[in-house]
């Protein structure tokens, strides 16, 4: 008997890529087409702040496991995740300047087990617009971003080949569009026709190898170097962007950055996809919990895995699959323009 197998997979997002497109496209549309949709009508009698407006945060995060003599088994752990966070926000009557610099690094140690890495973000985001009509809620607009990481990673257990470093990789996007929303800094949808990506890959060893989509060495058959791996790939597509942040109730926010691009040139329809969701849950003025996920998808990104079973080789790469980290914390977080505030005051 004949059987048909339906397998729908993030390795052929390519497939499914102007389906997650349209999707993205028709929910912004109906809901920015309308100026009185319920969101602005929540806030359209609240007044735009003017001015300068900074934030500066510091937080501590640390999860700690201990078992003596339990019988269901475990094994002793202890983690903890440092962040950083900076915002610089400018509005004026017809534009705006938003500025956000984020850092996170975590750790963790169990038993008989190294120190392994699980948190490692540097992230810079600027973008600036200017509304030509006041009777719109639509700015032309210029985005800015940077992201990489501080510390080398690793496949773990293996502690010998880095798979990552400093730049390498490290992402940068600049372009230009239109971008909606009176509450620009709560909610906005940002498209740009005109967007470059560049992908910095800076360690000899990692461009040699073709990480991260650069172009790999190229080797004669005896394996002799002919000519080195390229260290920096450029493109030039479209990027969609929707930003999310309310408190949906006391103490309680939710902060959602969806991120959408593709490339003209290569492979253009095949969408890059980073989806960042937090929930932030203030117990107080210094305690606080976070519940977060993090989904990324770039095709340039392949995957090693052990696969003894098919070829001798310990590793093979299989192409790019959907990655997700999920995040859950409490911890500590000091506002540091209070500390500030009340020094001056007193």
């Amino acid at each position: 008997m004949n059987t048909v197998h339906l397998h729908i997979n993030f390795l052929s997002m390519k497939n499914y890529s102007w389906f997650i497109f349209s999707v993205f496209v028709l929910c912004s549309s109906v809901l920015f087409a309308q100026p009185d949709s319920l969101y602005f009508q929540k806030k359209k009698n609240e007044p735009i702040q003017l001015g300068w407006r900074t934030k500066k945060e510091v937080g501590l995060n640390l999860n700690q496991v201990s078992f003596t003599n339990w019988n269901s088994g475990g094994t002793n752990s202890i983690s903890g995740i440092v962040t950083g966070k900076a915002e610089a926000k400018y509005k004026q009557e017809k534009w705006y300047w938003n500025s956000n610099f984020n850092v996170r690094y975590g750790l963790n140690k169990q038993e008989e087990l190294n120190v392994r890495k699980t948190e490692d973000v540097i992230e810079v985001i600027s973008n600036v617009g200017l509304e030509k009509d006041p009777k719109s809620n639509w700015f032309y607009s210029a985005k800015f971003s940077f992201n990489s990481q501080l510390a080398k990673g690793y496949n773990y257990p293996d502690r010998d080949t880095p798979i990552s470093k400093f730049l390498a990789p490290g992402y940068m996007f600049f372009g230009a569009g239109m971008e909606y929303g009176r509450f620009i800094e709560r909610m906005s949808f940002y498209a740009s026709p005109i967007t470059l990506k560049t992908t910095f890959v800076l360690d000899r060893d990692l461009a040699n190898r073709g990480a991260f989509g650069v172009d790999p060495a190229i080797y004669d058959l005896e394996g002799n170097l002919l000519r080195e791996g390229k260290k920096v790939k450029q493109e030039l597509g479209i990027l969609l962007t929707n930003q999310y942040e309310e408190e949906v109730f006391e103490n309680i926010k939710i902060t959602s950055l969806l991120r959408l691009y593709t490339d003209y040139i290569n492979s253009f329809g095949n969408i890059d996809l980073e989806w960042e969701l937090n929930l932030d849950m203030k117990v107080n003025k210094f305690v606080k919990a976070t519940l977060g996920s993090h989904l990324r998808y770039d095709d340039d990104i392949k995957v090693e895995v052990e696969t003894n079973e098919i070829t001798n080789e310990e590793n093979v790469i299989v192409g790019p699959k959907l990655q997700w980290k999920q995040i859950l914390g409490v911890g500590v977080v000091v506002d540091l323009d209070n500390i500030i505030k009340n020094n001056a005051s007193s």
